[in-house]
């Protein structure tokens, strides 16, 4: 079995078939789209395949250390993961392939008007192994 992680993102990825932004959707539309995907997640947990997920808060900040005594810095001159990051999955499948098939049913989650989204995800394995050395 391998891990992979499902990005769902607000911006940044290329334009969704149904691509109607959530704070414009009725609230019937909302409610089906978190259904679609609590059902999908119960379906994966069924079979094995699901280790968690999670929609993701507009609110958030950037934090690094100012070094040892210093309280930390917040914010900076970056694209903030707010608006670009909505959720995650990480599932636990046999294949590739497999990563893949899901990621294109959940990608048809419904939207506005209860028509298939049809949004991009990012799919990422979880690194296994540490990368080689090249000195």
């Amino acid at each position: 079995m391998a891990k992979y992680l499902l990005l769902k993102h607000y911006r940044g990825a290329p334009e969704a078939v149904n691509n109607v932004p959530m704070d414009q959707w009725a609230p019937e539309e909302l409610s089906a789209h978190i259904q679609y995907m609590n059902d999908f997640a119960d379906r994966l947990e069924h079979s094995g395949e699901y280790v968690d997920s999670q929609a993701l808060a507009p609110d958030g900040v950037w934090v690094r250390s100012a070094g040892e005594g210093r309280p930390p810095v917040t914010d900076g001159p970056f694209a903030e993961t707010k608006d670009l990051v909505a959720g995650w999955m990480i599932i636990d499948v046999d294949t590739y392939d497999r990563a893949v098939e899901l990621a294109g049913e959940l990608s048809a989650a419904p939207g506005a008007g209860g028509r298939a989204i049809h949004e991009w995800l990012e799919l990422r394995p979880f690194l296994t192994d540490a990368p080689a050395s090249t000195d």
